[in-house]
């Protein structure tokens, strides 16, 4: 259509939402679970952040005279057996415990990067022996593995990253080289090989962005497993040290001890972590079914 004066007029069209907004309003109408417990995930980890300012009490601060305290309004969940507040050292656990399960779960993806994908992408020799070692990884119990590890480097967080991270690693890299093993028999693959591209830009515009939605699946359910490594370890007095609050911890020492006198030291620790773990679960299962393809039919 023209105007007045003769010029086409352009026709004013509905702005197009980004990628990012369309697969959140997806997330929302198809998987309303998962959507809830993304929700779940981000106030949790809002209480972990701003714990300093949201705990009502230093986790440390001991009031010997409450001591065993039931809920009140001073003290909302009660004390522990030292007269701290319970609140306060489950808003500081979860800084703790999310921290350790995402700082792990990073490197847990990376480990699987480096190594599956490496592997996948090289193939021959080198993918066989690769392959031998994550078997023989595979065949040892983990539990037993942490264990061993954590014996030896001792108790910390950093310590506990790098042993749950790299352990983790070994175990996902047979995912990243099934994925990387998927593209090499694509043609645009075989093309670029064809022309000569490098081997640096085959991975970083052909081979990474497509296995991004696998390593996004990887990171989201890996971060649950993760946390309950840590308090299993906690739990048997081999994870963080004694004065550091942990859900793992905290079920371990006085939720295991004062059980049958004050059962809410052991109830709220466990009730968080399966709160998390479901929540992260079913939001990654969400994730999958919305990045895959195959699977975006399903009912998460």
């Amino acid at each position: 259509m023209n105007d007045p004066a003769g010029m086409p007029s352009l026709e004013i069209l509905p702005k197009r939402r980004s990628r990012l907004v369309e697969f959140f309003i997806r997330l929302a109408r198809e998987k309303p679970l998962g959507t809830a417990c993304g929700i779940i995930i981000l106030l949790m980890i809002f209480v972990a952040t701003f714990a300093d300012t949201l705990a009502p009490y230093p986790y440390y601060e001991m009031h010997l005279i409450d001591r065993l305290q039931g809920p009140s309004a001073q003290y909302l969940l009660g004390n522990d057996e030292l007269g701290r507040d319970l609140l306060s050292r489950l808003m500081y656990g979860a800084r703790l415990s999310l921290g350790v399960g995402l700082a792990a779960t990073t490197l847990t993806v990376i480990v699987a990067l480096l190594i599956g994908g490496t592997s996948g992408f090289l193939g021959g020799k080198f993918d066989l022996a690769v392959q031998r070692f994550v078997d023989a990884w595979i065949a040892f119990p983990g539990l037993l593995i942490l264990l061993t590890i954590m014996s030896i480097t001792g108790r910390g967080v950093s310590q506990m990253i790098l042993v749950l991270g790299l352990s983790g690693g070994v175990g996902a890299s047979r995912i990243i080289r099934g994925a990387v093993i998927g593209i090499k028999e694509n043609d645009y693959f075989l093309a670029t090989r064809a022309i000569g591209s490098p081997t640096t830009a085959t991975l970083i515009r052909h081979v990474l962005p497509n296995i991004m939605p696998v390593m996004i699946i990887i990171f989201s359910i890996s971060v649950g497993g993760v946390i309950m490594a840590e308090a299993s370890l906690s739990f048997l007095g081999f994870g963080l040290p004694l004065d550091v609050p942990s859900w793992g911890g905290m079920l371990s020492r006085e939720g295991r001890q004062y059980m049958e006198i004050a059962p809410r030291l052991a109830l709220w620790p466990g009730l968080a972590l399966t709160i998390v773990v479901y929540s992260l679960n079913m939001f990654g299962d969400a994730m999958r079914d919305l990045l895959d393809p195959r699977l975006r039919g399903g009912e998460g």
